[in-house]
């Protein structure tokens, strides 16, 4: 092998991590790498919500092509981005890295208000296009208007600061991996307990081939055993319900001392909006038990929530 080649999105945080993986590569490969950009569907479409989107894979699918093409030999993915079916001829080498999966909330400093839920003042306009994070700021503060927001981690915060939105919530994990300022902001996270991340939030996935085995040693040396069990967990309730973006589901586990602390909320829908939540808060040692029980009771008939849970 002359070269191993590493495929990315073209994105700040994506090159970020494509680079933070060719780095530690270089601890278990004498090859020289290099990165390689893949435009996909999701930085080609960004004016579309993902509910508006049609079909899965949207920041993914051109990078799993490149790989089954040999035109790269790895991708470096957000975890959380991955579909939970792998295309045939492709595994997932390496789960790693999770940083703080907690969600961030930037708000404009008029419109903050200590003492409301997610400390935004009433009736103001909060940026996401993720159904999971829209049906929980529906729960936790009915009063706030929602509106689509797409663009990388830079644009998002850009777009706050202009004042096309009062507040915005996204992944924590992209602000401190790019050291993002955001000084001037009004900022806060929100505690797993409160306002649930989606699955696999903040984990860096590798991709391979299938059939190279070369390629799967180096990149092991990368993966994480109990991340990965906890992947399986995240990600297997993710599997259960056959869904993706446009699913309102929220996951986050824990390794505690009896096995796993697995919790998980389910959007309810209604003709004009959001009906409410379904939560669990479940522990166990058994992977697919914690999986089979939560997904039994995200889809019970019940009522869903109609009282927000304290704030963190």
């Amino acid at each position: 092998m002359e070269k191993l080649i590493i495929g990315s999105r073209g994105s700040e945080l994506a090159l970020w991590q494509a680079n933070f993986i060719k780095d530690n590569l270089a601890n278990h490969t004498d090859v020289p790498v290099e990165i390689r950009i893949v435009k996909t569907q999701g930085d080609k479409i960004d004016h579309l919500s993902f509910s508006e989107m049609e079909g899965k894979g949207f920041f993914t699918k051109e990078l799993e092509e490149a790989l089954l093409g040999g035109t790269i030999d790895l991708a470096v993915h957000s975890l959380k981005d991955l579909q939970t079916t792998m295309p045939d001829g492709l595994n997932l080498g390496a789960v790693c890295f999770r940083e703080d999966q907690r969600e961030l909330v930037l708000i404009r400093a008029e419109v903050y208000d200590s003492e409301a839920p997610l400390g935004i003042k009433k009736g103001a306009t909060v940026g996401t296009s993720s159904v999971r994070r829209q049906c929980q700021i529906a729960h936790l503060a009915p009063t706030l208007k929602i509106k689509d927001l797409r663009g990388n981690v830079p644009t998002r915060a850009r777009k706050l600061r202009e004042g096309q939105y009062d507040a915005i919530i996204l992944a924590y994990a992209g602000v401190k991996r790019l050291g993002l300022d955001v000084s001037d902001l009004k900022s806060f996270l929100l505690g797993t307990s409160y306002f649930l991340p989606a699955p696999a939030q903040g984990i860096l996935g590798i991709q391979v081939r299938r059939d190279d085995r070369q390629m799967a040693s180096i990149v092991g040396a990368l993966d994480d055993a109990n991340l990965r069990k906890q992947v399986a967990l995240e990600r297997g309730l993710l599997a259960r319900f056959d869904g993706g973006c446009q699913l309102p589901l929220a996951v986050t586990s824990e390794i505690v001392y009896d096995g796993y602390l697995l919790r998980a909320t389910l959007g309810v829908r209604q003709e004009t909006g959001w009906a409410g939540l379904r939560r669990v808060d479940l522990t166990g040692a058994d992977i697919e038990t914690l999986i089979d029980r939560a997904y039994q009771c995200l889809n019970s008939p019940a009522d869903p929530a109609t009282e927000p849970h304290d704030r963190p």
